[in-house]
C-alpha cells in the first residue's frame, strides 16, 4: 500500500526522479545501523503540528548526511548555551586540527578565535567545517568525544538509525542516517531551541567585511520557509532539511541524494507546495519530541535569550555601506564543497550592519506575523535614524496560547542610559518601547 502510495504521489508531482517522504518524527522501530546506501532520492514531509506523514517512500533507507551533521553539532551547542556551559559571547578558540579542516571553511589559522554566535552564524550560511570541529572542541575537550555525544542525543531523540563520526559531516563511511531521523532533529531543533532555531532563516552574515550568504537557496524565495540546513558530498549527492510555517500550518521536510542543488531545491518546492495545504492548523497534537529541556528551564531561557539579528539588505532602512573585495574563495572538487564549488554561491563584501547583539535592546512591537514586526522596524529606523544608526534589528517569534507573535527590536545599546534615551525617543513619535538589558 506504502509503494503504491507512493507511485500515485510521484505521478502527481510530476518528477522525474523518486521520492521519499517521511513518517513519524519520534517512535517505530529500526535495524541497528549499517552500510549506507548510494541510491539517491529520499524524502520526507512531514506534519510538525500533528505528526501525520503527509507522504512516504524509503524514509528509512540508510544515506550519508553530509553538512545535515551540522544540525546536531547546532542543537549541542544551543543547549550548552541554556545549561550555562557556554554563551553567545564566549571565545571559541581553532586548534590545529580544527584549522586543517578542508572546505567548506572560514579559514581561521590555529590560536585565533570566534564568538560562539559568529560560529553559529557561519555553520548555518557557510557551513564551515572549520567551526564545526572547533565547536566540538569547545565543548567536549576532541571531536572523537563531541561524536559520543551526539550519537547520545541522537538516541535520546529518537534517532534509531543514524550513527555519527565528526561534527561536520565530512566523509566517514561509518557516518549514517535516514530521511526519518533526520526530520526527527530538524523537528526537534524548532521545538526545543525555539530562541535559538532563528538563527537557520539567517540569508547571510559578514565575516570580516566579506558577505556571506546561506545555502539554503529557499529562505526569502519561497513563503514559509523559515531554515533548516543544506548538505553535499560526492557520497551524499545534494541534501535538504527545510522547515515552512506558513498560514497556521508547520511542515518539515527532506530531500537526501539529489543530483544537483538546483534539482533538489526542485524537488523540496514541490514537496512543499503539494503537501503544505494538507497541514492541519490550529493547535499542536503531536506528541512531545523526547530529549529536549525541561519546560521550566526552556521558558526562562527563553524570555531571556536573543536570537540572530535580522540582516537586512541595502536599501531596507538600516545603512550597510558597501566596500570593495572580491566573492569568497571556492575550492573546485572539495570533499564537502557545501555550496562553494558544487552549489556555486557567491559571497559579496559588504560591512557589517547594526552592533552586536550585546548590552541591552529595546522592544517596540509584537506584531502578528514576522513581516509586519520587519515593518515596524523599517518605520522606526526611517523616523529615529539619529538614535538607531548603530542598533541592530531583528525579530523574536513568542507563543501566547495557541498563537505565535513576533517581537519587534533593536539590540547592541552600551548601557540602560542608551537604551532609555532611544526609547524616549521614539516615544515621542508615537512608538511603544521598553529598554530591555541581556
Amino acid at each position: 500500500m506504502v509503494m503504491r502510495a507512493a507511485a500515485i504521489g510521484r505521478r502527481g508531482l510530476g518528477l522525474t526522479k523518486p521520492l521519499v517522504a517521511a513518517v513519524l518524527v519520534v517512535g517505530g522501530l529500526a535495524a541497528a545501523p549499517g552500510p549506507a546506501s548510494a541510491a539517491p532520492d529520499a524524502a520526507i514531509v512531514l506534519d510538525a503540528k500533528t505528526g501525520k506523514t503527509l507522504y512516504a517512500d524509503h524514509a528509512d533507507s540508510r544515506r550519508h548526511p553530509a553538512s545535515l551533521t551540522k544540525m546536531m553539532t547546532l542543537y549541542l551547542l544551543f543547549e550548552a548555551i541554556e545549561d550555562g556551559r557556554t554563551s553567545l559571547a564566549s571565545r571559541v578558540k581553532i586548534s590545529a586540527a580544527a584549522a586543517g579542516q578542508a572546505p567548506s571553511k572560514l579559514g581561521l589559522k590555529a590560536g585565533e578565535t570566534i564568538s560562539v554566535r559568529d560560529a553559529i552564524l557561519s555553520l548555518v550560511t557557510k557551513s564551515a567545517n572549520d567551526i564545526a570541529v572547533a565547536v566540538a572542541e569547545h565543548l567536549a575537550g576532541s571531536e572523537r568525544a563531541f561524536a559520543a555525544q551526539m550519537n547520545n542525543k541522537a538516541r535520546a531523540l529518537g534517532m534509531v538509525a543514524t550513527n555519527f563520526r565528526n561534527a561536520s559531516g565530512l566523509p566517514d563511511g561509518a557516518q549514517i542516517t535516514t530521511a526519518r531521523d533526520m526530520a526527527t532533529l530538524g523537528a526537534a531543533l524548532r521545538e526545543h531551541h525555539p530562541q535559538y532555531y532563528t538563527y537557520f532563516a539567517t540569508p547571510s552574515f559578514v565575516w570580516k567585511g566579506r558577505r556571506i550568504s546561506n545555502h539554503n537557496h529557499l529562505l526569502g524565495k519561497l513563503a514559509g520557509v523559515d531554515g533548516i540546513k543544506t548538505g553535499y558530498t560526492r557520497a551524499s549527492g545534494f541534501n535538504l532539511v527545510a522547515s515552512v510555517d506558513r498560514d497556521g500550518r508547520q511542515i518539515v521536510a527532506v530531500v537526501i541524494g539529489g543530483e544537483s542543488s538546483k534539482w533538489r531545491d526542485q524537488h523540496m518546492t514541490d514537496l512543499i507546495k503539494t503537501y503544505l495545504p494538507r497541514a492541519a492548523r490550529g493547535p499542536r497534537t503531536a506528541a512531545a519530541i523526547p530529549g529536549g529541556p525541561s519546560p521550566t528551564t526552556a521558558g526562562a531561557i527563553a524570555l531571556e535569550s536573543y536570537p540572530a539579528p535580522r540582516l537586512r539588505p541595502e536599501g531596507a532602512g538600516a545603512k550597510v555601506a558597501s566596500a570593495a573585495g572580491a566573492n569568497s574563495p571556492t575550492v573546485p572538487g572539495s570533499a564537502d564543497a557545501e555550496g562553494d564549488a558544487a552549489v556555486g554561491d557567491e559571497a559579496q563584501a559588504s560591512a557589517t550592519p547594526g552592533a552586536a547583539l550585546d548590552g541591552w535592546k529595546i522592544q517596540i512591537a509584537a506584531a502578528p506575523t514576522r513581516s509586519s514586526a520587519e515593518d515596524i522596524l523599517d518605520r522606526a529606523l526611517s523616523k529615529a535614524s539619529a538614535v538607531l544608526a548603530g542598533a541592530a534589528p531583528y525579530t523574536e517569534p513568542v507563543t501566547v496560547g495557541d498563537a505565535v507573535l513576533y517581537r519587534a527590536r533593536f539590540a547592541g545599546f552600551r548601557d540602560k542610559q542608551a537604551a532609555s534615551a532611544a526609547c524616549s525617543y521614539l516615544v515621542e513619535r508615537n512608538f511603544n518601547c521598553l529598554a530591555l538589558s541581556n
